[in-house]
């Protein structure tokens, strides 16, 4: 077989994977406002700006203060990382886990259509209550779904295993919003706190949340 050639270059620009990598962090240490951040929670708010292409993100962000030492002391005791969608679960670095820790999406599990359908409500929503053998002290990742959000925190509500933190940040017009709001005012509102990271409004998705579990992961940047 031939081997490709390169095309000739056109464009100037940069194609140094690890200088890609160190600039791009740089210019969102330079662009972005990261005053309300909490100190141990920069470089997660740093990938996940990074995940999202979008510097403005730091306004919105939410990060309980104990969001990384409780993730980060999960994943080092081997916690297993739940996510609601396939994709976020295929963004995490799996070199970057303390543990060699399970990621574990159970989207596609036999069980959920038939949940789905008896409860009425979504897929994503019905896989959530398969997490519940391991759901106890993991880290959960939810980067897609309002419904899944919803449900676990229902879920929690009727006395349901609590994780030891949660990426909150599912993308959408429906629902969305509002049940990242309900995250944020969990604590307040049932007096369970639990440690989390959301973003206020109708931004999210599977990069971002992936990005945050990357932080989490591993101190180094």
């Amino acid at each position: 077989m031939t081997s490709p050639t390169r095309p000739s270059r056109h464009y100037p620009y940069i194609d140094s994977g690890p200088a890609i990598y160190v600039d791009s962090f740089a210019t969102i240490r330079r662009e972005a406002d990261l005053s309300g951040i909490p100190a141990d929670a920069e470089k997660l708010a740093v990938r996940m700006i990074h995940g999202s292409g979008q510097v403005d993100l730091a306004a919105d962000l939410v990060v309980h203060p104990e969001m990384v030492a409780a993730s980060r002391a999960a994943l080092a005791s081997g916690a297993p990382i739940l996510c609601d969608a396939t994709m976020v679960a295929t963004g995490v670095t799996r070199a970057r886990l303390p543990k060699d820790n399970d990621v574990l999406c159970l989207l596609n599990d036999r069980r959920v259509p038939g949940l789905a359908a008896d409860w009425s409500t979504t897929r994503t929503a019905a896989a959530v209550s398969l997490w519940e053998p391991r759901l106890e002290g993991a880290v959960v990742a939810i980067g897609n779904a309002p419904t899944a959000l919803f449900h676990l925190l229902e879920m929690i509500l009727d006395g349901g295993p609590r994780p030891a933190a949660i990426v909150g940040c599912p993308v959408g017009f429906i629902g969305a919003a509002e049940s990242k709001q309900a995250l944020i005012d969990f604590a307040a509102t049932h007096g369970i706190d639990i440690p989390y990271v959301t973003v206020r409004g109708r931004r999210g998705g599977s990069a971002m949340t992936s990005s945050a579990l990357n932080a989490l992961a591993q101190e180094k940047e």
